[in-house]
């Protein structure tokens, strides 16, 4: 017996799931612009952090902290990550 769903309209899960994409696009554009293809990024709702790492399991060997919320982590001179503080709010 197959299930019937209401028009997308009417759905609201289906006005967030299209709120996602398009947020998600936006984004997109952005990401492929960037020097490296591989990224890896993960979200901690609790603490609005953001991060975004361009190696599978980044070991940073330093720090840098710049004046605007963002880390970035470099492994010698190689940058490996970054962590974004109060991303929600950017």
């Amino acid at each position: 017996m197959s299930t019937i769903l209401p028009p997308l309209w009417l759905r609201p899960e289906a006005a967030l799931e299209e709120k996602s994409i398009t947020d998600l696009l936006e984004a997109v554009t952005r990401l492929v612009k960037l020097p490296r293809k591989l990224m890896w990024l993960d979200y901690d709702s609790e603490a609005d952090v953001l991060y975004l790492h361009f190696e599978p399991e980044p070991r940073s060997t330093h720090s840098e902290m710049r004046d605007d919320g963002v880390i970035l982590d470099y492994r010698g001179n190689r940058l490996v990550g970054l962590t974004v503080l109060e991303a929600s709010q950017r």
